[in-house]
């Protein structure tokens, strides 16, 4: 046998005329998804104001699957960089929580650009339900006037490790208020339910 499909079916080796194994180059880890249409993006456009902590009227990104999606999204990355300097020190994590309000504010892209669209909830200001912090992915201090510490952009590596299914959303966290000061992204891929 050659593999397995996610669901176990095992499929055959592929030869040519003298027995020898025919392969494709793998392109990358996420090659299979971007081509097939299944792995997404999103970023800020400009630096977004942060609201502290756990906070139900958020702000920063987010990547909210809609009860009706029939998707699982599964991450791969998320990242934040610092846009300007002033005194804000803190957390930057991930939260999860219920969809709320959210709405697609923020566009977000296939990476088969032209490819399909996505119904994902990309925003950055919502009222999401009750946030959970599940993941601490860095910190940040600032002195007036300079960046301490915080070269980037800051690249949290998911690996799939987090999957939203309908109805929730994964949310940036910071553990200040910062004002126009940060930027996120996410990489996903959307897998039927």
């Amino acid at each position: 046998m050659y593999g397995k499909t996610r669901s176990g079916i095992g499929l055959p080796a592929l030869c040519d005329d003298a027995g020898i194994l025919l392969s494709a180059p793998a392109g990358g880890a996420l090659a299979d998804a971007a081509i097939q249409g299944r792995l997404f993006s999103v970023a800020n456009q400009a630096a977004v104001n942060t609201t502290a902590a756990l906070a139900t009227t958020w702000t920063g990104l987010g990547v909210g699957n809609p009860s009706t999606s029939g998707k699982n999204y599964v991450f791969h990355e998320f990242a934040w960089t610092i846009e300007e300097a002033d005194d804000d020190s803190g957390a930057v994590g991930l939260m999860i929580a219920t969809v709320g309000d959210m709405a697609q504010a923020v566009t977000p892209r296939c990476a088969r650009y032209g490819y399909v669209t996505t119904v994902a909830l990309t925003d950055d200001g919502a009222t999401p339900g009750t946030p959970i912090l599940v993941r601490l992915c860095g910190s940040f201090y600032q002195a007036a006037n300079s960046v301490v510490n915080t070269v980037g952009p800051h690249t949290y590596r998911i690996d799939g490790s987090i999957v939203i299914p309908p109805g929730y959303a994964l949310l940036s966290y910071t553990g200040v208020a910062t004002t126009g000061k940060l930027l996120f992204h996410y990489l996903w891929e959307e897998l039927d339910a």
